[in-house]
């Protein structure tokens, strides 16, 4: 079964979809691509459109896709994140059932903007509360969930974070779930490590990891 975590990356997709200055066109999701067993019936259909901001930060320009209830008045839920200003590189890690069709890009996003701002500048909780959409197994889907409570300044090692997860002897399962994280820094996948202490790997880069492990720490 799949279920779908409304707080917490998804697979890669095969190919990346074409991008504009203001829009970007992503794959349609075909009735067939969702079936009943894949999908539990909390999940709401895929957004036809999303919105997609980005700041500059310390580490590079961030951007976010996000998915609005209501057009673009109501509240935004993350489906993608990460330290880029390539929509077409952040898309494919959105999964086939939560792509929307269609994204236009804004200044800001609200609720989302002004934290990721706010974490840049020194304020690490700011992104907790920030809502988030992912799909996938039952495990991993838990595993984003407990990401979450990772605490800024306490980064936790492949192996307790798998024992955090309910599972000591999945390590490696842990480790596919940091891997496949879309929603970077609101599930803070770069909060984990190898045993030994070095950084192990992260989407964005070593170098984006080692200054977010070290902002945190300060």
């Amino acid at each position: 079964m799949r279920t779908v975590a409304t707080q917490s990356a998804a697979l890669p997709a095969t190919a990346a979809p074409s991008v504009t200055a203001s829009s970007v066109t992503a794959p349609s999701v075909t009735a067939s691509s969702v079936t009943a067993s894949s999908v539990t019936a909390s999940l709401a259909p895929a957004p036809s459109t999303a919105l997609a901001a980005t700041v500059a930060t310390p580490i590079g320009p961030f951007t976010v896709i996000a998915e609005v209830a209501g057009g673009t008045a109501g509240a935004a839920t993350v489906l993608a994140s990460g330290w880029t200003d390539d929509l077409a590189a952040l898309l494919p890690q959105v999964a086939a059932a939560l792509r929307p069709s269609a994204i236009t890009t804004v200044e800001a996003i609200d609720g989302i903007t002004e934290a990721v701002i706010a974490y840049h500048d020194g304020d690490l909780t700011a992104i907790d509360a920030v809502p988030v959409r992912q799909t996938s197994g039952q495990f991993r889907s838990h595993a984003w969930d407990v990401l979450r409570t990772v605490r800024a300044g306490e980064p936790v090692t492949y192996t307790r974070y798998a024992e955090l997860a309910g599972r000591p002897a999945a390590v490696r399962a842990a480790a596919g779930a940091c891997a496949a994280n879309a929603a970077a820094l609101f599930v803070p996948c770069h909060r984990v490590l190898r045993t030994d202490g070095t950084l192990g790997g992260f989407r964005w880069g070593l170098p984006a990891k080692r200054w977010l492990l070290d902002h945190e720490a300060a």
